[in-house]
């Protein structure tokens, strides 16, 4: 009996090491740019390490249109959208880290994934 409570008050004064990762796509490669130098900002100023930003690999989606809408096939149109990606990882993070993110606010047309781990 003694040995599991020891073990168990062990656990619980050792530092829990939790990590933030933030994923942040965009179309724009500035938008996203600048979402994230304010988002390393805010998480600089409670003292919280970043890891990153890591630029991923952009993806890319094309798309073919017929111009014409009955006859003739050979002439199309082709258009490309590009998804711009980065990661953040968040490490010694604390409450106010947490509610600085939580009250962050970007600009539209940044889709922002953010994961406990």
């Amino acid at each position: 009996m003694k040995d599991t409570k020891t073990q168990t008050q062990s656990n619980n004064n050792e530092e829990v090491r939790e990590k933030i990762r933030i994923k942040i796509k965009a179309f724009d490669h500035k938008i996203i740019d600048q979402s994230t130098k304010t988002i390393i900002e805010t998480v600089e100023r409670t003292g919280a390490k970043i890891i990153g930003p890591v630029p991923l690999p952009t993806e890319k989606r094309k798309y073919t249109v017929l111009r014409s809408t009955f006859v003739h096939k050979d002439a199309r149109d082709q258009y490309e959208m590009r998804i711009h990606k980065r990661l953040i990882d968040i490490v010694n993070l604390s409450a106010k880290t947490i509610d600085s993110l939580t009250n962050l606010s970007l600009p539209a047309g940044v889709d922002i994934e953010i994961k406990m781990m």
